[in-house]
């Protein structure tokens, strides 16, 4: 456009135009626009208020002035005798002009009660009659007015004269001129407008600054923007129903909107607090805090299912980031009523006590769970009672007015109501407990101060009950099946409402699940506590003593039923020993049935002293046997017999590891029926975990075992364990031996000790399967326990190996036994040369027994016979049979070892009067 001369707007002129253009558009602009409006409407009020203060401020001096100055003329002495004089205006005129040129006032006026005027400072209207209303001062009373009419508008004060009697006798008026009234306050005019513009020019310039610095926090923006911004933030804040949370990255809340405050329970001032100092739950604050991003994750907060979704914000120059929060109620309805809102809480208790109660199948828990469900959400106070047999697992029995306390819950621990284990008795017929026995429901007693048959019942407690603040009691029995197996009370001390009849069926409804609750947790502690007991008394209770290994052992069965799992270690023939460890699958009094008949067979398979690998086949063959003999058992084809009694399931899944070792040699040989190996802790502390053929668990069939066969360093440690203590929901098989291994690895422990440190280090706190441990140290017989002897085929052989033998006894000391050995060895020496086959050799053991062994290369068994009384031989066995504690055969690789023990002191004596000559035996036949 052009300027007024027809040229271009340019330089700073342009410059000045744009900026008002776009301070006119922006906030910033506008505001300093309506603050100066603002400024100005404020300083013309105040001028204008100032200017009728001064006239109200002048117009009440006026009234002032005339009033004293009334009243003092019209108190002056000689007054009442003037007026009552023949010519008043003769003697007061002078004095009322004196007295108005004093006081400053514009007219003083002496009238008659009339008001006929007897002096005015016009004397033209001296005995004229003065307008307005007299009547108040006539009536006695003084009072000032604005008048307005002839002969001039005044502020004027009226007050009565009085006589000596207190007559009314005249009047006296005095007064301003409005006119003159204005004067002064048009004086003070300069003045006012003068701060009126020192004002405008002070307000001018402050909004100039306050709208400099909006300008800088707006940047610019117009009124539209800023608008549409501030419905956007309090359309979050107050009408948005989803919870905001504005966190920064310091973990502290910055912003949480109306919603979010009412979902988690904010205080008014946590903005600007720590999340952590907030007081929500551990699990809201880990959420929050963590700052990772979630996608309508669903949490639980309090009573409520919140969907949350959590963002980062964006960096903001060069600032760490927080995040947002958004959060939404899934589960909340809007309330109707309070009584809508009640139910729903109890809905939510119900559920809850679903959940809680009977979670760990164990009698008391239940009990004290049911307790501690219904405080503080229904109860101050709730005690459970229980019968004797029912917290032992037992059929409930016995009176039911005598019971145990299970559980105590409370809001408060100083309560006087008896403790735990107390005996509680019901005596009273009507106490709300025995009514609620004797009726077989749930009875209320909402006032206990009236509740005479409760206070009967034992007055010094019930006293200290109603002192502590007890007054409403739900009494429910605790019933299951038709069968009562406690009673649950609900006390209210510290809410004051007492207990109605809603409240009545609810604790009913709670009782009746916790009963089905507690119930099953009494059959649980009945199978439990029979499972274990069988399972204990088919378990070795005592490890039989020998001298190859140190044993230690633990046995812990499941927590959720007891299992199959089992141990042993069997003494074998030449000081050697057996060690056995197995699972039956499967968890009850069926697996530990299953796990006494294969320990059983083990033992019996193990006085055959076959290998490893054979004593498993043997075991498996068994197992196919007995399967079958029970799957042909006449059962129908629902598994049942003819009397309807389920069959017992297939054994089908066992496992077994069979080890046995040699203290002579240290060779251990081992076998695996589908059982993890052995950790091998050798004397420097390494541990390893030898590989093994693992074969098909017991009962599957078919398959052969196979045999592993090392050589153990003196000072080793084997430990045999079954899957359950390495293995678990929340752990694999190799991180559980990882842990072992770990475990195991410090030296300087013994067995009892490391059954500890490894139960202590890998025990789950809730074991969902048995454990079975066996830790045992290994030792070597000493050389000089040990004596061999090579035997030549000859029959000249024998008295010599018997005589070195009877020389070794002697060396060893056992002196006591030594005829017994050399009839034993004379007899087992002399049938290998005649009907063995070479090479024979012979080897005494010196142990806990003196064991004799004579080996040869035949596979042909002796067998034990009674020779008649004509036959010439036959009897060398059972003359060993006789002088021996224990003897027997046992199969090698290369022939067979015919052993016999016998006692250390002198108890192997023979029991014939007249024992046989040697020599002469030795020509005996088997």
């Amino acid at each position: 456009m052009t300027g007024r001369n027809g040229r271009q707007a340019t330089g700073r002129g342009s410059r000045l135009l744009g900026r008002l253009s776009l301070g006119a558009r922006s906030v910033a602009g506008q505001v300093f626009a309506l603050q100066a409006v603002i400024v100005v409407l404020l300083i013309a009020a105040a001028a204008v208020a100032l200017v009728f203060q001064a006239r109200y401020d002048s117009e009440r001096d006026a009234r002032h002035r005339s009033l004293a100055v009334a009243e003092g003329f019209a108190h002056s002495p000689g007054l009442a005798a003037a007026l009552a004089s023949r010519n008043p205006t003769a003697t007061l005129q002078p004095l009322a002009e004196a007295a108005r040129r004093a006081s400053g006032v514009d007219f003083v006026a002496v009238m008659s009660t009339d008001g006929i005027r007897y002096t005015d400072s016009r004397p033209e209207l001296i005995g004229r009659r003065a307008t307005g209303d007299l009547s108040r001062a006539v009536s006695g009373r003084s009072f000032t007015e604005t008048f307005t009419g002839e002969p001039s508008n005044a502020v004027r004060a009226v007050v009565p004269v009085r006589n000596a009697e207190g007559k009314v006798v005249g009047l006296v008026g005095t007064g301003i001129e409005v006119e003159n009234v204005s004067m002064v306050v048009e004086g003070q005019l300069p003045l006012l407008l003068g701060a009126a513009a020192g004002g405008l020019l002070l307000g001018t310039a402050g909004a100039a600054l306050v709208s400099r610095r909006l300008r800088r926090q707006t940047r610019g923006l117009g009124p539209a923007e800023m608008t549409r911004m501030n419905e956007h933030h309090e359309a979050v804040l107050h009408a948005v129903r989803e919870g905001v949370l504005i966190i920064s990255a310091d973990h502290r809340l910055v912003l949480a909107n109306d919603e979010a405050r009412r979902l988690l329970d904010l205080t008014p001032d946590s903005e600007g607090r720590a999340v952590a100092d907030l007081g929500l739950d551990p699990r809201t604050t880990e959420l929050l805090a963590s700052g990772r991003v979630v996608t309508d994750h669903v949490h639980l907060a309090g009573d409520r299912l919140l969907a949350v979704n959590v963002r980062p914000t964006k960096p903001y120059k060069g600032r760490p980031t927080g995040s947002v929060v958004t959060l939404r109620d899934s589960t909340e309805l809007a309330a109707l009523s309070g009584r809508a809102e009640v139910a729903r809480s109890r809905l939510q208790l119900l559920y809850d006590a679903g959940v809680r109660i009977g979670s760990t199948l164990d009698v008391a828990r239940t009990a004290e769970e049911l307790s501690e469900v219904a405080v503080p959400r229904f109860a101050d106070f709730v005690t459970v009672e229980l019968l004797e047999p029912v917290l032992r697992g037992d059929e409930p029995s016995g009176v039911y007015s005598e019971m145990r306390r299970a559980a105590i819950t409370g809001v408060r621990t100083d309560s006087p109501l008896q403790p735990v284990g107390d005996v509680i008795r019901f005596v009273v017929p009507t106490a709300p407990m025995a009514a609620a026995l004797d009726a077989g429901h749930a009875v209320l007693a909402p006032d206990l101060n009236a509740a005479m048959g409760w206070r009967a019942q034992d007055e010094t407690g019930t006293r200290e009950a109603l002192d502590y603040g007890f007054h409403s009691l739900i009494s429910v029995p605790l019933q299951a099946r038709g069968v009562v197996l406690g009673m649950a009370n609900f006390w209210r001390a510290d809410t004051p409402e007492a207990f109605d009849e809603e409240d009545l069926s609810f604790a009913e409804e709670l009782g009746a699940r916790a009963a089905v609750s507690i119930d099953n947790a009494r059959r649980f502690t009945r199978e439990h506590a029979m499972a274990v007991t069988l399972q204990r008394s088919l378990l070795p209770r005592v490890l039989p003593e020998q001298n190859a290994v140190e044993v230690a052992f633990r046995y812990l069965p499941a927590m959720a039923g007891v299992g199959g799992d089992w141990f042993d270690v069997i003494p074998l023939p030449g000081a050697r020993v057996a060690l056995v460890v197995g699972d039956v699958v499967g968890h009850g009094v069926h697996a530990a049935a299953t796990m006494g008949r294969l320990r059983t067979a083990v033992h019996n398979f193990s006085t055959l002293d076959p290998p490893p690998d054979e004593l498993l086949g043997h075991l498996d063959e068994l197992i196919n046997r007995i399967d079958q003999d029970e799957a042909g058992g006449g059962g129908d084809e629902d598994g049942e017999d003819p009397q309807g009694v389920p069959e017992p399931a297939a054994i089908t899944g066992a496992t077994c590891l069979y080890a046995v070792y040699d203290p002579v040699s240290g060779r251990c040989a081992m076998a695996s029926a589908g059982h993890p190996g052995p950790a091998l802790i050798r004397p420097d502390g390494q541990v390893e975990f030898p590989e093994l053929p693992t074969g098909l668990p017991l009962g599957v069939g078919g398959m052969p075992f196979e045999a592993t066969e090392f050589t153990l360093p003196e000072g080793s440690r084997l430990v045999l364990f079954t899957d359950g203590l390495v293995e678990d929901r929340d752990r694999d098989f190799d991180a559980g031996l990882r842990l072992l291994g770990e475990t195991l690895s410090r030296p300087g422990r013994s067995p009892e000790q490391a059954c500890a440190d490894v139960l202590a280090a890998m025990l789950f706190p809730v074991p969902s399967d048995d454990i079975a441990l066996l830790v045992a140290d290994t030792r070597r017989l000493e050389a000089d326990r040990i004596a061999e002897w090579e035997v030549p085929g000859e029959p000249s052989a024998v008295s010599r190996v018997r005589n070195a033998g009877s020389a070794q006894l002697a060396a060893w000391g056992l002196e006591e036994i030594s005829f017994t050995t050399e009839l034993i060895l004379s007899e087992l020496i002399t049938n290998a040369i005649r009907y063995g086959s070479a090479p024979v050799r012979v080897r005494l053991l010196r142990d806990r027994t003196l064991i004799c062994e004579v080996s040869d290369g035949s596979s042909t068994s002796p067998h034990l016979r009674y020779a008649a009384t004509t036959d010439e031989g036959g009897r060398g066995l059972f003359l060993v049979a006789q002088y021996a504690e224990r003897w027997g055969t046992r199969y090698t690789a290369r022939g067979k070892v015919i052993w016999a023990e016998l006692p250390l002191t002198g108890g192997g004596e023979p029991r014939e009067p007249d024992p046989p000559d040697l020599d002469a035996l030795e020509g005996m036949a088997w």
